[in-house]
């Protein structure tokens, strides 16, 4: 408590002064967390001084409060693009981190319980700069942090305002920022030194070395390639919810037993239910062998009965068999992007709504997937591949302008589809019968066709590894789609 306070005096962040007529004071509390690493082994102890952010009222004690945050699909581009380059991924973590963002509003709050100054405990203090807790801290540490990097000749990201690079002929150095933690990368070792050396010189700084855990996410970086997993994270949601000594499922969903509305069943605790399925939604960042049985079972969270809540225990007992599994983004692979679509026509048996599944991968990294299902009631398999087709497209035109970042431009990306007539409506714009009831907003995946952004191929539905992402599978049918978008047991 007392090093936290000794960071808010070196940063000058408050002034103690008397609280002005008709302000209102924030309060303050202490927040102790113990810090693992992802062997579970405390690191260190921590104190942090937190307002009480909720007392603040909007357009008094703040405006503008949106802070951008990396996406997880761009640090698997990110991790994607280093396994290819061969390059080692560090990370960096800032102290105190929202100390740094100044705040434009008048904002006071009471002292700290415990350390009241003994010669004037009435007065308040002033905030300078943000605080944790408070509304725009995120945004101000932004601020500031944006406005540094870009003084010392860094451009941002044309579409990811948390990609921040430097690049000549050769070489180019990539921060991908996400609050106070940051991971950066270069093709020059002597590159990650000076930009190590930059932030020091302007914030107090922790080196963590090679980057090995990263929101949650377990990055172990190998010669050969980089593994991605949770496998830290599956433990402790297993042992969570008292699955850590059940029977294992060989598949994440059964494929005979559809899920359904189910009235007659008894009702079951819906706050057990929604816990489960958020912790599940976590471990798909890094799992789509599970997305699909995730999403089906996410759609009975409103009132969940004991058929919803025994699938949800099948996903865990899937977990449970294959603790380990992740995703392996092989060093010599190549680097082109290649997007796989596919949809199960009135899959989702309430509302005879389709589902929509797509992967997109560089080389034989998978780097980002979508299991949705659609808004629409779609009157034909071709418009529920059509509709599927398009949020795919809209995904490589995503990653095609993120990409120009990195210097690659993904011009005529092949888009994989194992729907004929799909393929013939992309190519030609011919309004019949069976197309002119398709939304509009669908058909600009004709336009992306035309500029040559994209090509759509055929491909025979048994090689379609989007398949994964569409509906159930038997295990030998699963098992094959699971290792076909590169996931491995390390």
């Amino acid at each position: 408590m007392q090093e936290e306070l000794l960071q808010f005096e070196i940063q000058k962040v408050w002034i103690l002064v008397d609280l002005p007529y008709g302000k209102k004071a924030i309060g303050t509390k202490w927040v102790y967390r113990n810090k693992k690493d992802e062997r579970g082994v405390v690191v260190r102890n921590k104190a942090r001084l937190v307002a009480q952010g909720h007392r603040q009222e909007e357009g008094i004690d703040y405006d503008e409060v949106f802070a951008p945050v990396a996406r997880l699909e761009a640090i698997r581009i990110f991790l994607a693009f280093a396994s290819y380059m061969g390059f080692i991924v560090y990370q960096m973590d800032v102290k105190s981190v929202f100390l740094y963002g100044k705040i434009d509003e008048e904002v006071y709050v009471s002292q700290p319980p415990g350390f009241l100054d003994p010669k004037s405990p009435e007065k308040v203090y002033k905030v300078v700069k943000a605080l944790y807790g408070l509304h725009q801290a995120p945004r101000a540490w932004y601020a500031t942090l944006s406005t540094f990097l870009l003084k010392n000749r860094y451009r941002r990201g044309t579409i990811d305002k948390t990609l921040f690079l430097k690049k000549d002929k050769h070489d180019i150095i990539l921060v991908q920022v996400y609050v106070d933690d940051i991971i950066f990368g270069s093709t020059k070792k002597s590159w990650c030194d000076e930009f190590e050396a930059l932030m020091k010189s302007r914030f107090q700084m922790s080196s963590m070395g090679e980057l090995t855990f990263f929101l949650g996410l377990q990055v172990k970086q190998k010669p050969d390639g980089i593994f991605i997993s949770q496998d830290k994270y599956v433990a402790e949601i297993l042992k969570k919810f008292d699955f850590a000594s059940v029977k294992t499922a060989s598949t994440p969903i059964e494929t005979q037993k559809p899920l359904v509305k189910d009235e007659e069943a008894s009702d079951v605790d819906v706050h057990l239910y929604r816990s489960m399925i958020g912790s599940l939604m976590y471990v798909t960042a890094s799992r789509p062998d599970i997305m699909f049985a995730v999403c089906a079972c996410s759609r009975f969270q409103v009132t969940p009965k004991t058929s919803h809540l025994s699938a949800v225990k099948r996903i865990f007992r899937y977990l449970k068999g294959k603790p380990k599994l992740g995703l392996w983004y092989p060093r010599d692979s190549s680097f082109d992007l290649e997007s796989y679509s596919d949809s199960d026509y009135a899959g989702a048996n309430l509302d005879r709504k389709s589902t929509t599944g797509g992967c997109q991968f560089l080389g034989r990294r998978l780097i980002t997937w979508q299991c949705k299902k659609q808004t629409i009631v779609a009157t034909s398999t071709t418009e529920a591949e059509y509709v599927a087709a398009a949020s795919c497209c809209g995904q490589v035109l995503w990653i095609q302008n993120q990409m120009l970042d990195y210097g690659f431009n993904f011009m005529n990306t092949k888009i994989y589809i194992d729907n004929e007539s799909t393929i013939c409506i992309v190519k030609n714009p011919v309004y019949h019968s069976k197309t002119k009831h398709i939304a509009i907003r669908h058909h600009f995946i004709r336009d992306a066709y035309e500029k040559k952004l994209i090509q759509v191929l055929k491909i025979h539905t048994d090689d379609n590894v989007a398949d994964l992402l569409t509906k159930a599978f038997d295990v030998s049918r699963f098992q094959f789609l699971v290792v076909s978008i590169g996931m491995i047991n390390p």
